[in-house]
């Protein structure tokens, strides 16, 4: 979903897992889907994770507990905290539709597989790579407090854990910043440019 990125502050869904795959975020056996709905891929997210084989909730899983459940689209829960190393393996972008299929506008971890981190972007998915030490901070102040908030500031580029204080500065490209900040895809930002490349054909 396009949506303009100014200051994102949000509670968050913690997923203290490493090296969380892109068949994880979701199995391989949904990109034979013919939709691009964001809804279908949303609601498949972590799918194998979530449910079990007769589709039923697990418990267990942060999405299924009390403190968690609430939808992004509630107003809530708008930014997924996650370990080390996420989005790694295969490049499929539906990883990323899933992601923001499901509501999330920002994802939060130490490392980002380099092709998905791309993905997220051109999906309306704000990575944010911070220190080790700052998500494990984060993820600590989460478990203490499941209503502690982030404050995600977009044109500062820092990213700050309300419930310390702590900030740290996070680095984006900045044509991706600026398509993000005007709620821009790659098709979008030439069409705005429109009267720059004429004016260009015409000299």
């Amino acid at each position: 979903m396009k949506q303009k990125f100014d200051i994102i502050q949000s509670t968050c869904v913690p997923l203290p897992l490493e090296n969380v795959d892109t068949d994880q975020i979701i199995p391989a056996r949904f990109l034979k889907a013919t939709t691009r709905d964001e809804k279908f891929f949303g609601d498949n997210l972590f799918r194998d994770w979530r449910y079990d084989k007769e589709d039923n909730p697990k418990k267990d899983f942060v999405f299924n507990t009390p403190a968690f459940s609430a939808a992004p689209s509630e107003g809530v829960h708008q930014i997924l905290v996650a370990g080390k190393n996420f989005g790694s393996g295969s490049s499929r972008e539906h990883a990323a539709w899933a992601i923001a299929g499901y509501g999330f506008r920002v994802v939060i971890s130490s490392f980002f597989a380099d092709i998905h981190k791309n993905n997220e972007l051109n999906n309306f998915v704000l990575p944010v790579a911070v220190s080790e030490a700052f998500l494990a901070e984060l993820f600590a102040s989460i478990a203490a407090d499941s209503d502690c908030q982030v404050k995600v500031d977009v044109p500062n580029q820092t990213v700050t854990n309300l419930a310390t204080g702590s900030s740290e500065h996070f680095e984006i490209n900045g044509y991706k910043k600026y398509c993000l900040m005007n709620a821009l895809d790659d098709i979008d930002y030439l069409l705005e440019q429109k009267s720059k490349i004429e004016a260009y054909e015409n000299k």
